[in-house]
């Protein structure tokens, strides 16, 4: 009978080709992990990697054996996980995958909390690209999803989890840094740092822009990058103005820029939790669900609130105290 541990090994060694990076990560020696592929070729009557040449790789069987470890070795952390159910205490590994703002001002406030109320909890938490994330949902290796965008698909529940402005933001020494508004016409006049098109803010401002009947290409682009922090940074630089979310706004370059109203255009994205309807869920995981999608989340509450808040304060100020 296959040994899950073995897997784990074989999944190690697999995903690094050295048995010596494989044995640090696992927290074993070498020799240990030289024993448990051996023990797996001897398994199957079949060598698992090629050791012919310098470099490690894997043989045909290697190849077609690790989709399924992986698979197998889910499946057994899922069994132990939902065996962990049946106790009081809620404890395990919990898994999330996110997009960029929820998961640097976001997930961290839930986090908090979570952790707080459940400290024989490990979490692991993934900033990734919006796609990404759905990707490790469906396969398995993430257990919640946070993301920027509902993207619609019949095995996953999603969950609204709040509402959030993104803002339009001028360097403190720019003409528009001293007016509440501007015309959408006079962003034709001014050089405009943008998010990559697959981000979730680019699509808000795409979006907001054409129901006003303004194409975003119309804009001045000059700079295209690949998060908001550094778009809060680039316009306190003086390279152009931009458009972020808010809390970014707030919490990176609050007192290095001003925030500009574009007269008749609303900017808003929604933030959406999600799960797999058809995985079994761990313990951990719906601890997390069921104190997220409360209406009287007290972590949404705080950041609800610090959006509010006109003067500079820290998200990080509201957070639980862990005794």
């Amino acid at each position: 009978m296959l040994d899950p541990h073995q897997l784990r090994v074989f999944l190690a060694a697999a995903e690094t080709l050295n048995f010596s990076q494989a044995a640090r990560h696992l927290h074993i020696s070498q020799p240990s992990v030289t024993q448990h592929i051996r023990n797996l070729e001897t398994h199957f009557g079949m060598q698992l990697f090629d050791r012919s040449n310098r470099k490690l790789t894997l043989t045909e069987a290697g190849t077609t054996l690790l989709p399924l470890a992986r698979d197998l070795v889910l499946k057994a952390v899922r069994a132990d996980d939902l065996m962990d159910t049946l106790k009081e205490e809620v404890y395990g590994h919990l898994t999330i995958a996110c997009s960029t703002t929820p998961g640097k001002y976001i997930l961290p406030s839930l986090m908090a909390d979570f952790l707080n109320r459940h400290p024989k909890v490990e979490a692991t938490i993934t900033v990734t690209s919006r796609e990404v994330a759905m990707q490790r949902l469906n396969e398995g290796s993430a257990q919640i999803i946070v993301s920027s965008l509902f993207t619609y698909h019949p095995d996953i529940e999603f969950h609204k989890l709040m509402s959030e402005p993104v803002v339009l933001i001028v360097p403190q020494n720019h003409p528009w840094a001293k007016r509440q508004v501007v015309s959408i016409d006079e962003l034709r006049n001014v050089n405009v740092i943008l998010r990559e098109q697959t981000s979730g803010t680019y699509q808000v401002v795409r979006d907001g822009l054409a129901r006003r009947g303004f194409d975003i290409t119309e804009l001045k682009k000059v700079l295209t990058l690949g998060n908001s922090e550094a778009i809060a940074f680039s316009v306190q630089e003086g390279i152009g103005v931009g458009f972020v979310s808010k809390l970014v706004a707030k919490r990176v370059v609050c007192e290095q820029v001003a925030a500009v109203e574009v007269a008749g255009v609303e900017l808003t994205q929604d933030i959406y939790i999600g799960q797999h309807r058809r995985m079994a869920s761990t313990s951990a995981q719906m601890a997390f669900w069921k104190m997220s999608t409360d209406t009287n989340s007290p972590a949404i509450e705080r950041i609800e609130a610090f959006l509010r808040t006109p003067r500079q304060t820290s998200l990080l100020d509201t957070l639980p105290v862990t005794p």
